[in-house]
C-alpha cells in the first residue's frame, strides 16, 4: 500500500448521515474519481485498498457508504455523494465535473444506470467516463435499481462516454458473460466500450480477498488478486486521463 497517499477518513455526506472517505494522491490532482462500493452496507472500507493504488496513480478518489437495502435501493445516498463531490472535490484540487464514475459489482450497475438513465437521481450531473468493475449488465432482479443496462443501451437518448468495463474470468458471483454479451451491444449503440479481463474473482479485481470468518473483503495477498487490482486501477487512470 502506497504510504504517500494521505487520506481523509469519515467525512459526513448528506442529509442521510453517510461517511466517505477522500483518498489525496501525492502532489495536485490529475483527475478526479467517484468510487461505489457493491451491495454490500457500508462498505468504503473494502474498496480502500483500490483506491489508494488509483491514488497514487495522481487522481484524487472519493468513496461513500451507502446502502443497497434502503426502500429505494440507496438511490439517495448514491445522489448525496455526486452532491458532495460538486460541492467539495475543488476542495481537494479536484474537478466534479470532470470526473470518472467507478462502481463495484451493484455499484457497477448503479454507474451504468447514472449515464444511462435520463431520470437517474444525479440532478443533472454526468460522468465523463464509467469504469464497471465485475458488473450484471444482462439481467435485472431489484425493480429498484430499473432495467438491466442492456436494455437501458438499447433505448437510451443520452449522449455517450467510454464505458471501461473490467471482469475476472473466475468470477462466481457474476458470471464474465455480462461484460462480453453487453460491450457488443453497447458498442452498436454508439457507445465506445473497452473491455478487460483478468485471471482473477469478483473480489480480485478491486485487490481484494474474501475472508469466510469475517464475512468479509479484505486486502488482497494473492497473486493474481494483486495484479488484477492494479489493472483496475490502471483502467480508471486511463479513463480519466482519455477524457
Amino acid at each position: 500500500m502506497d504510504d504517500s497517499v494521505d487520506v481523509v477518513r469519515g467525512l459526513t455526506y448528506g442529509p442521510s448521515g453517510q461517511r466517505l472517505d477522500v483518498h489525496l494522491p501525492p502532489g495536485g490532482p490529475e483527475g478526479t474519481v467517484l468510487l461505489w462500493h457493491g451491495r454490500g452496507r457500508d462498505e468504503r472500507d473494502v474498496l480502500a485498498p483500490l483506491a489508494r493504488e488509483v491514488a497514487a496513480l495522481g487522481l484524487l478518489v472519493l468513496v461513500p457508504d451507502w446502502r443497497s437495502n434502503e426502500p429505494d435501493g440507496g438511490w439517495t445516498q448514491l445522489r448525496e455523494s455526486v452532491a458532495f463531490l460538486r460541492d467539495r472535490a475543488g476542495d481537494w484540487g479536484g474537478d466534479a465535473e470532470r470526473t470518472v464514475l467507478a462502481g463495484w459489482s451493484l455499484g457497477a450497475r448503479a454507474a451504468m444506470a447514472t449515464v444511462l438513465r435520463p431520470a437517474a437521481p444525479t440532478e443533472g450531473w454526468r460522468p465523463v467516463a464509467v469504469v464497471g468493475i465485475a458488473g450484471n449488465y444482462l439481467t435485472s432482479s431489484d425493480c429498484r435499481m430499473g432495467p438491466a443496462a442492456v436494455d437501458d443501451v438499447v433505448t437510451t437518448a443520452e449522449t455517450p462516454v467510454p464505458l471501461w468495463l473490467h471482469h475476472g474470468v473466475a468470477d462466481a458471483v457474476v458470471d464474465v458473460a455480462s461484460p462480453r454479451g453487453f460491450a457488443p451491444v453497447a458498442e452498436a449503440h454508439g457507445w465506445f466500450t473497452h473491455c478487460t479481463e483478468s485471471a482473477s474473482d469478483h473480489a480480485g479485481v478491486v485487490l481484494t480477498e474474501y475472508d469466510r470468518e469475517l464475512g468479509r473483503c479484505r486486502p488482497a495477498r494473492a497473486e493474481h488478486a494483486v495484479h488484477a487490482g492494479q489493472t483496475t486501477a490502471q483502467l480508471i487512470a486511463k479513463a480519466a486521463a482519455d477524457c
